[in-house]
C-alpha cells in the first residue's frame, strides 16, 4: 500500500501517472467526498472537466459500515458476494436502496444545483477515489459510468490496501467493453 502526506500528493502523484491524457480533455468523476480534492488536482493538471460520480455504499443491518453492495443514481445496484452469505431479506435490500438513493439525490442537489451532471459518452472518462476498503463503492462506479458509453474508462485511486476485496480482475471486468488501466 502506498501511503501519501494526503489526498493532494496523492493526485500530484496520479496526475504525473495519468500525464498521456492531457490534451484529450478527459472528464474526471470524482467518488465523494475523498475523491472531490483529488478530483479537482487532476482535472487542473491534466486540462480536464470535473463532476462527481455518485454512489453510495449499501450497508449491513447492524453495522452500516460494512458494505453488502453498493447503488448508483439511477437506482442500479449489486451486492456483494457476503451479501448472499447474509442471507438478507429482499425488503431490506429494497429498503436500504432506497435510503441510500434518497441520500444521492440530495447530494446531486448539492454537487450540481443548478445543472445535470456532465455527459460521459464518448469521452475519456477517469474516474478518481482516495481510497478503496472493500471496493464496492468504486465498483459502482465504474459500472455506472461505463453504461453511459464513455471512450475510454481509467480507474484511478490514491490508495488500495493489498487485500482489497476489489481485484484488478474485477475491474478489468468492468473496464472490459471500454478499454482503460487502472492507475
Amino acid at each position: 500500500m502506498s501511503m501519501f502526506a494526503n489526498r493532494l500528493e496523492a493526485a500530484e502523484c496520479l496526475a504525473e501517472r495519468l500525464a498521456a491524457y492531457r490534451g484529450t480533455h478527459p472528464l474526471i468523476l470524482a467518488v465523494p467526498r475523498g475523491g472531490v480534492p483529488m478530483g479537482e488536482v487532476l482535472a487542473d493538471r491534466l486540462d480536464g472537466e470535473m463532476d462527481v460520480v455518485l454512489v453510495r455504499k449499501l450497508g449491513a443491518p447492524g453495522n452500516p459500515e460494512y458494505a453488502i453492495g453498493a447503488v448508483d443514481e439511477t437506482g442500479h445496484h449489486e451486492l456483494t458476494p457476503e451479501a448472499q452469505v447474509l442471507s438478507l431479506s429482499p425488503a431490506y435490500i429494497k429498503a436500504e436502496v432506497a435510503a441510500q438513493q434518497d441520500v444521492l439525490r440530495r447530494r446531486r442537489g448539492s454537487y450540481t444545483p443548478v445543472r445535470a451532471p456532465i455527459a460521459a459518452e464518448g469521452r475519456v472518462v477517469i474516474v478518481v477515489d482516495d481510497g478503496v476498503a472493500t471496493g464496492a463503492t468504486l465498483l459502482a462506479a465504474l459500472r455506472s459510468v461505463r453504461r453511459s458509453k464513455p471512450e475510454r474508462v481509467i480507474a484511478a485511486v490514491g490508495v488500495a490496501p493489498s487485500d482489497s476485496e476489489v481485484s484488478d480482475a474485477q475491474v478489468v471486468d468492468i473496464l472490459r467493453r471500454h478499454p482503460g488501466e487502472r492507475v
